[in-house]
């Protein structure tokens, strides 16, 4: 009987050791199960960080209602206008079958640019005249045409005024024929 209790116990200690494994290796995958967890709420807290920093589309949608009103405001406002003389010149690649005759206003803010001008006039009406000969009729008889002609104009005369700018250029009259 001796021996029969023993038994037993033997595979009682067995039993329990493997009972012994079983919560330690619990344990371990509890403590894994909670890194990742960690892991996972640090990877969104950031993910949700970098949201908040890059502007939504509310935000460029404000942004780009205030930027618009500002245009608007500046727009409206018209500066001082200095006319020109009237420009008659031959349109490029009509042998001297078509011509433009354009009458034209700029316009500055201030009284240091209109006066930079008028010491100028001869130099800024050889720059448009060369500009405008250098046109087709196809260039100058649409709108787009002379928004570009416009620009053009604009920027050619700013290169080389120093006190300040123009801001726009205005057709007071375009004739070709």
């Amino acid at each position: 009987m001796a021996e029969e209790n023993a038994a037993p116990q033997n595979t009682g200690s067995n039993a329990s050791g493997g009972k012994g494994q079983k919560p330690t290796l619990f344990i371990i995958l509890a403590i894994v199960n909670m890194l990742f967890v960690i892991g996972v709420g640090g990877m969104l807290w950031m993910g949700k960080k970098k949201q908040d920093a890059e502007p939504g589309i509310d935000d460029i949608i404000k942004g780009e209602k205030e930027t618009q009103e500002k245009e608007a405001q500046s727009k409206d406002f018209i500066g001082e206008l200095i006319p020109l003389e009237t420009f008659l010149v031959n349109l490029s690649g009509s042998r001297g079958r078509k011509l433009l005759k354009i009458n034209m206003e700029l316009e500055v803010d201030g009284e240091e640019v209109q006066a930079e001008i008028e010491e100028l006039k001869p130099k800024i009406r050889d720059i448009i005249i060369v500009i405008l000969s250098g046109k087709t009729y196809s260039q100058v008889s649409t709108k787009d045409g002379k928004d570009v002609l416009r620009g053009e104009i604009r920027d050619q005369v700013n290169l080389f005024l120093t006190k300040g700018q123009i801001k726009r250029v205005y057709f007071t009259e375009l004739i070709y024929n």
